[in-house]
């Protein structure tokens, strides 16, 4: 029988934000702790029995998660963060730098109430660099990391991959892993600690070994006509007859056979020294495209399903949402934790969840296919009681739609 998820008894307080802050705090919330959102007051809306609730925010990344809502402008608003922060395991700071400090919420003052406390602040760009006070996004931060210099083809600008990159994995993934190591380092020391994370640097470190690749002949050629960045055929997509795409990845010698035997181009010499020859790889480029368009991508998959010849469908999401009709169920699109701990599971993503891969417990709304929004004040008062044991009129009151600290808590 699976234990509790690893991190569950955690407590996070999660000032609201968009993409990499809320990210950080879903990784901690599909481990099994239990994170509250910080969000601004609406007046006669947020925590106003009767009353319309407020609109959902925009933030998508909300499982387990829940809200209460507060004016940081009022000092009780203030005073409820602060007593909460005593309590709390971690907090995540979204904003840019001096933002909180300003509101007497800084890591010197909580750190000083709560010595357990993990103070994790995220930035797009550095801290100390030159760019510290100036707006950005994802493509901003890959840009000045140097990785976004890396992503393109040959002949073309460089290209963003989507916000995956800066955002999500230099970004909230690497906070995450921050706020991780402070919790092992906590349990020799007894102390919680501010932990700083930022995209460029957190992008960078990501890519540590094309950056290295860069002083050697796998990736010193320019951008787009390296092994790796689809200069090289037998690394790269390839249109089918129904215009679907095949992915291609035949770099070993034993996996390159069998790709071209598959496509029917065996014998032809492609399988000895000629594949490595720079000045065939055009020619090659042209038997690889003319040869996958020739069957639609089903075709191509019942050729190479099974074999290792690293080439596999291109799929998209619509597709994996719906379970992979067409393809006999192969499709892997069923959501699932990132990583799986067989005895303590983390929370499962997809409904009705049977095994530790899939992770425990019921799964939620939309199966990791649609975000469900998280409306400010929605659940924060029952986690307040889980918490702390605190009710309203005793220990909170609603001032102005936000939750201000009453007289009678102890701080």
């Amino acid at each position: 029988m699976a234990g509790q998820p690893p991190l569950t008894g955690l407590k996070v307080i999660e000032f609201a934000g968009l993409a990499p802050g809320p990210f950080a705090g879903l990784l901690l919330s599909d481990a099994g702790a239990s994170v509250l959102r910080i969000d601004r007051a609406v007046p006669g809306h947020s925590h106003t029995p009767g009353a319309p609730p407020p609109p959902a925010t925009e933030d998508m990344l909300t499982r387990h998660k829940a809200s209460i809502a507060v004016d940081l402008k009022s000092a009780g608003g203030v005073a409820l963060v602060r007593s909460l922060a005593r309590h709390a395991d971690v907090l995540i700071d979204p904003f840019r730098p001096g933002v909180l400090e300003r509101l007497g919420l800084g890591p010197e003052v909580l750190g000083a109430d709560n010595p357990r406390l993990i103070y994790g602040r995220m930035t797009g760009f550095r801290r100390d660099g030159r760019y510290r006070d100036m707006a950005g996004h994802d493509i901003n931060y890959l840009a000045v990391s140097g990785v976004l210099g890396l992503l393109g083809r040959d002949g073309a600008k460089p290209t963003p991959p989507w916000n995956i990159l800066a955002d999500f994995a230099g970004g909230g993934a690497t906070l995450f892993q921050g706020v991780l190591l402070a919790v092992v380092a906590r349990q020799r020391t007894g102390r919680g600690q501010v932990v700083e994370a930022n995209m460029v640097d957190g992008a960078s470190y990501l890519a540590t070994f094309p950056r290295m690749a860069l002083k050697t002949d796998l990736g010193a050629h320019p951008r787009g006509r390296n092994l790796l960045d689809t200069g090289c055929p037998y690394y790269d997509t390839y249109e089918t007859a129904d215009g679907g795409y095949m992915a291609v990845g035949a770099i070993e010698p034993k996996f390159f056979a069998l790709l071209v035997e598959g496509l029917g181009l065996g014998g032809q010499g492609w399988e000895q020294g000629r594949r490595h020859d720079r000045a065939q790889w055009p020619e090659l480029r042209r038997r690889l495209e003319g040869a996958f368009k020739s069957r639609t991508r089903a075709e191509w998959e019942a050729v190479f399903d099974g074999t290792d010849a690293c080439c596999t469908p291109v799929y998209e999401y619509p597709e994996l949402e719906r379970g992979g009709e067409g393809d006999g169920g192969r499709a892997e699109g069923d959501q699932r934790p990132a990583v799986t701990l067989r005895d303590t599971p983390c929370l499962a993503v997809r409904p009705d969840a049977s095994d530790p891969s899939h992770g425990q417990g019921p799964g939620v709304e939309g199966g990791g296919y649609v975000g469900v929004p998280l409306a400010p004040g929605q659940g924060g008062e029952e986690v307040l009681q889980q918490w702390l044991g605190w009710s309203k009129g005793r220990d909170f009151d609603v001032q102005d739609g936000g939750l201000v600290l009453a007289g009678k808590a102890k701080l």
